[in-house]
């Protein structure tokens, strides 16, 4: 115990001094920002894998650079595809055009003067045609391009730098421009990218014909303000990518809607978090207290181990964190109801808590790999802030094991070996059975024997769930259908006929108009460019006294259709994941009934959705996963104590078994319950409306996981016990009683309960 408790402090005070001194990234969603996708494509020299990717990276990365942004983040993602980060961009314009210029620069002979109108006739900076040569050097041939104060003392120089065959080429050209007169536009040359001319500067009278510039280097003047020559340099060392790229997707979330999310999930789990904490206290006593001073160091050790990852935080990863909170709560609970089991056998407060523990170890630990299932899932096929989501989550996992098995653990120990405590065993909380548990231990257990029956009412509910699929269909977001969704908050508020009227006056008559839950407006259309973005901001801000960007998400339809594709995947390997598991930690006919389950529980959550016309997203695919990955947890439960009944009646039927192991787990089933909902409605109710709907899912999801336990895991699991039988699994010697009512006659345990029951709530 003593190497336990120097873990658990080394882990607090480390946990505590991250805390303090690290401040968490968060995502642009939260601080506000731009994110853009990237997807390289093939040319017919090169082909579009990861080494001309991380060329292309590079190549942005001086584009980005240029632009002044702070903190830019670039990273590969898969073989073909960047993900630029512009923290604090909220006008994507600017960014989208200089990273969209996915030509290669080259560098031309001018022939002469064009004539407006012709194809071969390029124009110049100043709108002049020019005839221009084919090209004679290649953008990949410049090593660097810099802007510099003129040496001459007039406006700024760029300063250009060549590489490889790139210094006797432009020698050779500049050479050939230097035989015409001074004044000629054949002495000049011309900088194209894009096949537009950025720069078309006279090669200098000093320099000689046929001789040209020697030394690698060059530079171009020409009274250049500093921004401007700052800009042609990004251009001239930035535009050589050696396969063109498209921007697939494009997100910008405004600065407001970041701090207000902050402020709503901070205030949700504070809330939230104090209820679910006392009805712990009332609950479990003393215990519970103990619970509550756990799960801050579960708080404190999830921020403090996000942080020094440098994981980012999400939007959806703050209700990760929400929610994980609520699992903590599910281990406490498990192990406190497993201490009173103990104590009611053997009235020894020490020895029926450790017993609690290692009895619970196995369900516990159970509950953790099907939610690390979800979790990981999430972050293998999400994407974009949703994959925060995911990384959240396994955190809370993992640190929730902690909470529950380590610091809980050690302190409940110490609190028990109190002597005050000691003589007044009632105030523990685990010194007491309910009277809730003793009349469910009381009831026959044998209320599954029939089913069918008992699948069809199921069946019924599940079927008017998922009419609501063909009688309303899905509102699926852009993620899965491509186009553009753009939120405008304005200063006056206006109605959702007020803003169409507007968008219609515009030009924009096809638009979906809509009003969101934060009180904006949402405009969505199947093609919508920076342009049509910035002529709505105005019409809707005239509607409305002026208008700001909340939210612009914009998703490439072969994006879309990718992530659509990608969402139905991972519900299926998730299901796939969860039936693998279940069937080797019980038994197959076992993993049948929590996968069947499981796909209740999604459809419901689906079909609710429909009804309701809620948006499917991104958040709301986060939702359906978590769903799988949280609600089994009563499943997992109620299946690790079906297989220790099992074992200890062999000879007993099978629905009996399975009706005594729900009994004995519902107290449990309703303490936990009731403190994650509490926590989730926190979120529903102040999580503003992205996590309002993602709240929305889980509440449904929780609620309809709890039931689907009893009336479709259990009964497709005697039904196919029934039809493939087969032998009780062997387990060992469990110190656990099977409770009164799973049997007929009382035993001393039985008894030994109610004797030192006080009327304890569940």
């Amino acid at each position: 115990m003593l190497w336990r408790s120097l873990i658990a402090l080394a882990v607090l005070v480390l946990s505590s001094v991250i805390a303090l001194t690290t401040a968490p990234t968060l995502g642009l969603d939260l601080r506000g920002g731009t994110q853009i996708v990237l997807e390289t494509r093939d040319t017919e020299e090169v082909a579009a894998d990861a080494e001309a990717t991380d060329r292309v990276l590079e190549v942005l990365r001086g584009r980005i650079d240029g632009l002044g942004v702070a903190e830019p983040s670039l990273a590969r993602s898969g073989e073909n595809r960047i993900i630029v980060e512009l923290p604090g961009l909220t006008d994507p314009a600017e960014a989208a055009e200089t990273l969209g210029r996915t030509a290669q620069l080259t560098m031309h002979p001018v022939l002469g003067v064009g004539v407006p109108g012709e194809d071969q006739a390029n124009t110049d900076e100043e709108g002049q045609p020019l005839q221009l040569g084919p090209p004679a050097l290649a953008g990949e041939l410049i090593g660097s391009a810099m802007s510099a104060p003129n040496p001459q003392g007039v406006g700024h120089v760029v300063d250009v730098r060549f590489e490889g065959e790139g210094p006797a080429r432009w020698q050779a050209l500049t050479g050939q421009a230097a035989c015409n007169p001074p004044g000629d536009p054949q002495r000049r040359v011309a900088i194209v990218l894009d096949d537009q001319v950025i720069s078309s500067p006279q090669v200098h009278e000093t320099i000689q014909c046929n001789i040209g510039m020697v030394g690698g280097q060059t530079q171009i003047s020409g009274n250049f303000s500093p921004e401007q020559a700052s800009e042609l340099a990004v251009l001239i060392e930035g535009g050589a990518l050696p396969v063109p790229v498209e921007i697939i997707e494009q997100r910008t979330v405004g600065p407001t809607l970041g701090a207000d999310a902050i402020e709503a999930s901070a205030l949700a789990a504070i809330i939230g978090s104090a209820l679910a904490g006392a009805f712990l206290i009332v609950v479990y006593r003393l215990v519970g207290l103990v619970a509550v001073v756990a799960l801050g160091g579960y708080a404190l050790t999830a921020y403090a181990v996000q942080t020094g990852l440098g994981a980012t935080l999400t939007l959806p990863g703050l209700a990760a964190f929400v929610l994980a909170v609520g699992m903590a709560v599910d281990a406490n609970v498990l192990i406190a109801e497993r201490s009173r089991e103990e104590y009611a056998v053997k009235p020894r407060l020490e020895r029926a808590s450790e017993n609690g523990y290692k009895n619970s170890l196995s369900a516990v630990g159970d509950v953790a790999v099907t939610s690390l299932l979800a979790a990981v899932l999430l972050f293998g096929l999400a994407s974009g802030p949703v994959r925060g989501f995911g990384v959240t989550l396994v955190i809370g996992v993992v640190v929730s094991l902690f909470s529950a098995l380590v610091l809980s653990r050690l302190l409940t120990l110490a609190v028990l070996k109190i002597p005050a405590v000691r003589r007044r065993p009632k105030i523990t909380g685990i010194a007491a059975i309910g009277p809730v548990r003793r009349k469910l231990e009381a009831r026959d257990p044998g209320f599954l024997r029939n089913p069918g029956k008992i699948l069809a009412v199921a069946g019924a509910v599940l079927v008017v769930a998922v009419s609501g699929l063909f009688l309303r269909g899905l509102e699926l977001g852009v993620e899965f259908t491509g186009g553009r969704l753009v939120e405008f908050t304005t200063t006056d508020d206006i109605t959702v006929e007020q803003a169409r009227d507007a968008v219609t006056a515009a030009g924009f008559p096809n638009l979906s108009v809509t009003a969101t839950g934060d009180g904006a407006i949402g405009l969505r259309a199947g093609e919508l460019d920076d342009a049509g973005v910035a002529a709505l901001r105005e019409a809707v801000g005239s509607a409305g006294g002026g208008a700001e960007v909340l939210r612009d998400e914009m998703i490439g339809p072969s994006l879309g259709a990718e992530l659509a594709r990608g969402g139905i995947i991972a519900l299926g390997v998730a299901l796939a994941a969860q039936f693998v598991y279940l069937a080797y930690r019980f038994r197959w006919t076992l993993g049948a009934g929590a996968v069947a389950a499981l796909f209740t529980n999604v459809m419901v959550v689906v079909g609710v959705f429909a009804w309701t016309g809620r948006t499917a997203d991104g958040v709301f695919l986060a939702a359906l996963l978590t769903v799988i990955g949280y609600s089994v947890n009563d499943t997992v439960v109620v299946f690790d104590r079906v297989r220790e009944h099992w074992a200890q009646r062999a000879k007993e039927p099978f629905h009996r078994v399975v009706g005594s192991a729900v009994l004995s787990t519902l107290p449990r089933t309703v303490n936990t319950g009731i403190s994650t909902l509490t926590i989730l409605v926190m979120l529903l109710v102040l999580g503003g409306a992205t996590l309002a709907d993602f709240a929305l899912a889980l509440i449904v999801g929780i609620v309809v996981g709890t039931i689907s336990t009893i009336v479709v895991a259990g009964p497709v699991s005697i039904l196919l016990q029934r039809r493939w039988g087969g032998m009780p699994p062997r387990v060992g010697k469990s110190k656990q009683p099977v409770g009164k009512a799973g049997r007929r006659n009382p035993s001393r345990a039985d008894r030994a309960r109610t004797r030192n029951s006080d009327g304890a709530v569940v």
